[in-house]
């Protein structure tokens, strides 16, 4: 047999089982599946029917982080009032709580911090969900996360803090101007230096960002 022949026969044999395997993991993870489609019907029917809540799927995901990475908010709410866990992480450190405050997903975070979020609880990076929301320019989520009581002087496994990530790695635009005054009204600390002893004063005049710098420099930034 020619080595043609037998890529040709493997390959007629790999995809006549795709569908087979395809079909082997959507069932394998029926409230997955319907926690992505926003599918609340379908959920409640799967939970009535002894499906377990926190489940896991291969990457170590639950059914609330699904639907919180695609923010199915009625999906989301369903779950968590069915008792499903806000910090339930998968394989990379994220969970319903931390995926919401990093993406900006309003009303789902605003569900996880009224069902046990836990303010402590850091991603991949060490950080807290209020430093990809600084650096994001999620301004609402960033005053929410605050009012929460996220801690505002947080150091990620970078050496950042949330105001410093907000300037290093934001635009300086208004969004940016504006989460750093929430953060700096909060009680950040505007001389918390990052590893290489350079302030948030000193980074925001290095990027050219001078309404940031003003504002660090009126919080008593050197």
């Amino acid at each position: 047999m020619t080595r043609s022949i037998v890529l040709a026969v493997f390959g007629a044999v790999l995809l006549a089982c795709t569908p087979i395997f395809s079909g082997a993991v959507m069932k394998a993870y029926p409230l997955h599946i319907a926690a992505g489609n926003d599918d609340v019907a379908a959920i409640r029917q799967l939970l009535s029917g002894g499906t377990e809540i926190d489940a896991r799927d291969s990457s170590g995901a639950t059914a609330l982080l699904v639907a919180t990475r695609a923010n199915k908010v009625r999906a989301a709410q369903t779950l968590i009032a069915a008792g499903a866990d806000v910090n339930a992480k998968d394989n990379i450190n994220d969970s319903a709580y931390l995926y919401a405050g990093a993406r900006g997903h309003q009303e789902i975070l605003t569900l996880t911090l009224a069902h046990g979020a836990d303010l402590k609880s850091t991603n991949r990076y060490g950080g807290t969900a209020l430093i990809p929301a600084a650096e994001r320019g999620h301004v609402q989520t960033v005053r929410t996360l605050l009012e929460a009581g996220v801690d505002v002087d947080h150091i990620n496994n970078l050496g950042w803090t949330a105001l410093l990530e907000a300037i290093i790695l934001g635009s300086g635009g208004e969004r940016h101007q504006q989460i750093v005054d929430a953060l700096l009204k909060a009680g950040a600390n505007p001389n918390l230096a990052d590893r290489e002893g350079v302030t948030p004063l000193a980074h925001a005049r290095s990027h050219g960002y001078r309404e940031i710098e003003n504002r660090l420099r009126a919080a008593g930034g050197r």
